[in-house]
């Protein structure tokens, strides 16, 4: 309101004084005389104020026209003036808007719209950097693997996007099931930003398949030093790498460098199982039996496995059936309730032939938790125990039918496989595998119906028994066949 106020009072202030200056004009005498040519001009006061605003006005209006006339005659030659200027300022807004509607249509999944804008916008904006991008993620989107890989090319090209030119090219030929130029290209990607998530996740499962294993680890301590994975996490898959290291050295009968790289596998991570029983045998290997039974001791409290057990009988390969039931008493102590610890002692007591021992230390696990490896050895505590032919037959059959129990299954896929591997070989992703139970039909053989022989050792066979044994074993040869029929229509 002041302000209102303040303007008014200055307006009317305006208009008073040019009032009075206007009277005063025309009442004062004299003037101005001008003589042009011989002709004379005179001019009062107020006169000659309008003649001077005219000229001035005139002036001005001649030196624009000048300018304009410079300007355009600078335009002509190339050179950039304000008229330029505008001209490229109204590119300028239609390159950009051509290149959000192009944007836009991306979103929205249309590819050729997309297209056909990002070139429009390349027409008016002539910054590829912006353009092409646009122009091969919409190339892919419509089906144009060509072009969209000629655009990757053209930004591999420039150093400010080569990244993602050769991530690009690199996702394509993922797409194209060519790994070994996806590897190569994934590691000149991680070359380039070696922060970025991605790039160090496709780098690390290509290394893994290729089982560049020193070279998977170098991936994996990037991840970890720019905080894109876990310790615990990193700890682990490291633990992974360096066993499946240890199996590479293996099999090129290296043992020295297989202890080492076995027991550096189970210190970073002694709840993995291949890894603590690779390292036991290594102990065992080395004639170091205690450091062999307390790693394997360790690893069983944090996971019962067969494979532990029969690494852990193969410290003493000639002991009597009692001595071993009495050192494996020390191995299941904290693992009572656990099922395969109750699999294990009734396996254990089968081979001394305690069969009433037996069926204790199974209790009740065939009927409240069945698989097929604890109804198998109920079936043989029964034929232990005289039982008729029909009952031991009636839980061989329900074997056929219960639950193979836990096996190595891979959390991404669900894939079973018959024994551990660091990456699925059905998905190939990287350290999915756990020991669990399947939740379908199961495809492979549990390890633990095969681990009576590892863990009983080698005891002769009484004479009065092998028929029995015989057709116990065709009895289960039977039901295995069975089982591999019912799996392959699965």
């Amino acid at each position: 309101m002041l302000w209102s106020l303040i303007k008014i009072i200055l307006f009317v202030a305006a208009v008073a004084a040019l009032a009075l200056g206007a009277g005063y004009l025309l009442e004062s005498e004299g003037g101005v005389q001008v003589t042009v040519m011989g002709s004379e001009y005179t001019f009062g006061p107020l006169q000659s104020v309008i003649a001077v605003v005219g000229f001035v006005v005139a002036v001005w209006i001649l030196l624009k026209v000048l300018s304009l006339l410079v300007a355009t005659w600078r335009f002509l030659n190339g050179d950039e003036t304000a008229l330029s200027r505008y001209f490229d300022r109204n590119r300028e807004r239609k390159g950009f808007d051509a290149l959000s509607e192009g944007l836009m249509a991306l979103a929205s999944g249309e590819g050729r719209v997309a297209m056909a804008k990002a070139a429009k916008a390349d027409r008016y904006l002539n910054k590829p950097e912006l353009t092409n991008l646009l122009t091969a993620q919409a190339a892919e989107m419509a089906g144009d693997r060509r072009k969209a890989e000629e655009t990757y090319k053209k930004l591999v090209a420039n150093s400010a996007t080569r990244f993602v030119g050769v991530r690009g090219i690199m996702r394509q030929k993922l797409e194209d099931g060519d790994t070994d130029t996806a590897l190569a290209l994934a590691e000149k990607a991680f070359a380039i930003k070696p922060k970025h998530e991605e790039v160090q996740d496709v780098l690390l499962k290509l290394q893994a398949q290729n089982e560049n294993w020193s070279g998977a680890r170098e991936t994996l301590n990037a991840k970890l030093k720019h905080g894109s994975l876990p310790r615990d996490v990193h700890r682990r898959r490291d633990a992974v790498l360096a066993l499946s290291q240890a199996k590479s050295i293996l099999s090129d009968e290296s043992s020295i460098e297989v202890r080492e790289k076995a027991i550096e596998a189970n210190k970073l991570s002694p709840d993995l199982v291949p890894a603590a029983v690779m390292a036991a045998r290594s102990y065992i290997e080395a004639k170091k039996p205690k450091l062999a039974t307390r790693l394997l001791k360790k690893a069983w409290e944090a996971q019962p496995h067969p494979d532990l057990a029969a690494a852990y009988a193969e410290i003493e390969p000639d002991e009597t059936a009692l001595q071993r039931i009495r050192r494996f008493t020390a191995l299941t102590r904290s693992t009572l309730g656990d099922p395969e610890t109750k699999m294990l002692m009734a396996e254990l007591h089968i081979a001394n032939e305690d069969f009433p021992e037996a069926r204790r230390s199974l209790g009740d696990l065939a009927e409240s938790d069945p698989t097929a490896r604890s109804v198998t050895l109920m079936a043989a505590i029964e034929r232990g125990e005289g039982a008729d032919d029909s009952i031991v037959r009636g839980w061989l059959a329900r074997a056929v039918t219960v639950s193979r129990g836990p096996q190595w299954i891979c959390d991404n896929c669900q894939h079973i496989h018959a024994e551990w591997a660091p990456v699925c070989e059905n998905c190939e992703s990287f350290d999915t595998l756990e020991w669990k139970r399947p939740p379908e039909a199961e495809m492979a053989m549990p390890g633990g119906v095969q681990m009576l022989p590892l863990i009983v050792g080698a005891l002769e066979d009484k004479a009065d028994e092998a028929d029995a044994e015989i057709e116990d074993a065709e009895l289960l040869t039977d039901a295995t066949d069975v089982t591999e029929d019912t799996a392959a229509k699965v």
